[in-house]
């Protein structure tokens, strides 16, 4: 039987571990796959299987995990040297159900200010329809010294 683990779980999981880490936990809990991983774009699939997904979360619930995750990818990626980007706004519309095969999501930035981060995600199911259109917000602070 699959383990059912909430998307609060998946992230208290998730913090504080190295980039590497967590895309290999995200792989594995929600099998999330990065494609692409640059500042100006972020790549990513999540297999949907049916209404439910195994990871405890409906199909907008599936759409709002792959947003966040490619949205806050992206966000570190331009935060910089000595920079995090840290706690989010996501602001998701559902468009159709992608009920059944992978979803694929692209993140690009919108906006990269000094204190914060924001991204557009357009997420389509496999014959390319639109699922989802996200904006995801970053606030991004200075990395305290030592970490």
């Amino acid at each position: 039987m699959t383990e059912h683990v909430s998307e609060e779980e998946i992230r208290e999981q998730l913090a504080g571990i190295s980039p590497e880490i967590a895309e290999q936990q995200l792989n594995d809990k929600v099998g999330l796959d990065f494609i692409e991983l640059n500042p100006e774009r972020v790549v990513g699939t999540m297999p949907v299987a049916g209404n439910l997904q195994p990871y405890g979360l409906l199909h907008g619930g599936a759409n709002a995990v792959l947003a966040e995750a490619l949205g806050s990818t992206l966000a570190a990626l331009n935060a910089g040297a000595g920079r995090a980007a840290m706690g989010l706004e996501l602001s998701c519309t559902h468009h159709r159900a992608a009920l059944k095969g992978l979803v694929t999501g692209v993140a690009v930035p919108l906006h990269v200010g000094r204190s914060t981060i924001t991204s557009e995600i357009t997420i389509t199911d496999e014959s390319g329809r639109r699922t989802c259109t996200a904006r995801l917000t970053c606030i991004v602070r200075d990395r305290p010294p030592g970490s």
